[in-house]
């Protein structure tokens, strides 16, 4: 089943353009797309301009000295910078073994709290490899999942809105999960 998930990300040409990332204009290329914002993931986390720089570069160090490992079939460039700054920003926490900057209180309690206790945010993590996971799956499971779960849509309203008997709304649900699941542990996500 996961070929066939990745033959139909493929001829629906959703797949990502592909970056060499081993060369010098791969790097530059995945820097201008998804720089700014590792830097500020990584600025939320450390609360230091200086540290989130250093931890961007580092990075993109690791992607390049990981590029022949990159797989575009099994998670976007994005979510594979991601994963890599992520592990970037607690080797830092952990080598540093200081505590996180203080909050200015007009940040918000969540952001406040994520650093507080010094870890990177998850949440943020997780939804970007769920929506990650939600493109390779059927259009029509798609939409059961996330008007029906993500919003937390009725049924029956969902059902009227795809004009379909509520009952195929509970298959497409059903099978849309199966192929999440799938898609989820081809991307290397366990929980």
């Amino acid at each position: 089943m996961g070929r066939l998930l990745r033959r139909r990300r493929k001829s629906e040409g959703t797949a990502a353009p592909e970056v060499d990332l081993r060369s010098e204009q791969g790097v530059r290329t995945a820097y201008q797309a998804h720089g700014p914002e590792l830097y500020r993931f990584a600025l939320r986390q450390l609360g230091d301009e200086i540290a989130a720089q250093d931890a961007v570069q580092e990075t993109f160090l690791r992607a390049w000295r990981a590029g022949d490992r990159f797989d575009p079939e099994l998670a976007s460039l994005r979510v594979w910078l991601f994963a890599i700054a992520r592990n970037v920003l607690l080797d830092e926490l952990r080598r540093a073994g200081r505590r996180p900057v203080p909050v200015p209180p007009e940040e918000n309690d969540r952001s406040r709290t994520n650093l507080a206790r010094g870890g990177v945010d998850e949440q943020v993590m997780r939804s970007w490899l769920v929506e990650e996971a939600l493109q390779r799956i059927g259009q029509e499971h798609r939409v059961a999942l996330v008007e029906t779960y993500l919003r937390g849509r009725p049924y029956a309203e969902v059902a009227a809105e795809q004009n379909i008997p509520v009952g195929t709304l509970r298959s497409r649900l059903f099978y849309g999960l199966k192929a999440l699941r799938v898609v989820m542990d081809e991307m290397g996500v366990r929980e």
